[in-house]
């Protein structure tokens, strides 16, 4: 994940503040502490909302924790964003784990390492302590200092299946230190075309489940910019991109819709879905994709159609490949 989930997890929490030991409490002070009088402690709220089991050294590292191994405020919220998020992979995890003796996600364009590790922390050291499982969870990141950080940080904690590979989206597709094929595939905020290099990665790996949550997208909009007089007097939606404001962000809401047309031209089911509240972040937008245990042939050539006549409609020919169709769909 690149820098996505920092947003959510990333900022160190300000540590409280440390009140002199001489110092005489004020009326006010004094009246908040009899109402809060027989409560829990902060070091007793970290053990009711911390999962039995969970990495509070890798809980430090992501900043869910102070420094002092506490909650506050922010980082309170901080944990529930990632609970949010792992609801949604954990079941997926559960399926591919019980198909296969050994199952593997790679998280593409995966920054820190964020998402892996609390997938894996969550998934292996909490959910299934203690059984015999068989999954490797994979980093891929083209910034090999990220890289050297993550394998460093996982040989620390422990975290033996847990691979960091310095690639670029077209080496590990034919890379040897990846296996032909991955089971689920992940990119969290993955700027730009790098959402579109995560599917194109899991379309030749023949993932199983996608999990995207795109960020910045400008591509599109650049293509929709380069043709819009010529698109005003082809037909009136181009008045939904006639403005340099509307052209961004229409450029990125059908950037997302011809990912999500290209997942179900392949043969996926999708679907799309928020992943935490407006109120936190804008780049909100989840994508879920699943392969169908028996091939929908019909659904999957409405879609090819259908993916085909927006491109089209829009004045987005030149992008095709972009959101081509993989060879064994077709």
């Amino acid at each position: 994940m690149t820098e996505g989930l920092c947003s959510a997890v990333g900022r160190p929490a300000d540590t409280p503040t440390k009140l002199g030991a001489m110092q005489t409490p004020s009326p006010a002070r004094a009246a908040k502490a009899s109402k809060t009088a027989g409560k829990p402690t902060s070091a007793a709220q970290v053990i009711e909302e911390l999962r039995p089991g969970q990495s509070i050294e890798l809980l430090k590292e992501l900043h869910i924790l102070t420094r002092e191994g506490k909650l506050n405020q922010d980082t309170r919220r901080k944990l529930k964003q990632v609970y949010h998020l792992y609801q949604f992979i954990e079941p997926l995890l559960n399926e591919v784990a019980a198909a296969k003796a050994t199952f593997t996600l790679a998280d593409h364009g995966a920054g820190k390492s964020y998402l892996g590790f609390i997938l894996y922390d969550l998934f292996f050291n909490v959910a299934h302590a203690g059984e015999p499982m068989a999954g490797h969870v994979y980093g891929i990141e083209t910034r090999a200092e990220l890289v050297e950080k993550s394998r460093t940080l996982a040989a620390r904690l422990g975290f033996g299946r847990m691979s960091f590979l310095n690639l670029s989206v077209q080496e590990a597709t034919t890379s040897a230190e990846l296996p032909p094929t991955v089971d689920i595939v992940t990119a969290l905020h993955a700027c730009d075309t790098a959402t579109d290099d995560a599917i194109a990665f899991g379309l030749a790996k023949e993932a199983r489940h996608m999990v995207l949550v795109p960020c910045c997208q400008a591509e599109v909009a650049g293509v929709l910019k380069k043709s819009r007089a010529l698109s005003l007097a082809k037909t009136p939606l181009a008045e939904l991109w006639r403005h340099p404001l509307h052209t961004r962000e229409f450029g990125s809401q059908i950037t997302n819709v011809l990912r999500c047309l290209q997942l179900e031209a392949n043969g996926y089911q999708v679907t799309v879905t928020e992943l935490v509240g407006w109120e936190h972040s804008m780049k909100n937008e989840l994508i879920l994709a699943s392969r169908p245990a028996q091939p929908q042939a019909a659904k999957t050539r409405a879609a090819q159609a259908r993916l085909r006549e927006v491109l089209n409609e829009l004045g987005l020919g030149e992008l095709t490949a972009r959101f081509a169709v993989h060879a064994e769909a077709a």
